[in-house]
């Protein structure tokens, strides 16, 4: 029940970091056509958990409450992969099949890179 609380916490300021980061992304963007709100976030969370799971993981640094808080709650409700999917079908529907597939790309290609990059990171600091 304990973990329960981490992760509802942890995803409570997850969720209102997600709203406010892809907000202002996509505002400074001027964006209406393409989710680059979504985008950020997707690759800053990705980014983070690459980090986060790293000195879990790897590095034995937090315990089960705090991976809990951070992994699952705080980055698990940041990173927003369901939006993703709907925004990319959505561009499908709109007949916007490039635009659709460029996001498709950034956000896999990016996303994946940035896990890496995190762990690399943290792999290259903490030796």
């Amino acid at each position: 029940m304990k973990d329960a609380l981490f992760v509802g916490i942890g995803g409570f300021i997850g969720a209102v970091l997600r709203y406010a980061v892809s907000g202002w992304v996509q505002h400074w963007t001027g964006s209406v056509r393409f989710p680059y709100g979504t985008l950020a976030v997707n690759v800053l969370g990705s980014l983070v958990i690459g980090l986060l799971l790293e000195l879990v993981e790897g590095r034995g640094v937090f315990g089960p409450e705090a991976r809990a808080f951070s992994v699952i709650g705080l980055v698990g409700a940041f990173t927003t992969f369901s939006t993703f999917g709907s925004e990319t079908l959505n561009l499908l529907r709109s007949g916007e099949s490039i635009a659709a597939g460029v996001n498709l790309a950034l956000q896999v290609v990016l996303g994946l890179a940035a896990v890496w990059s995190g762990r690399a990171l943290v792999q290259c600091v903490w030796r």
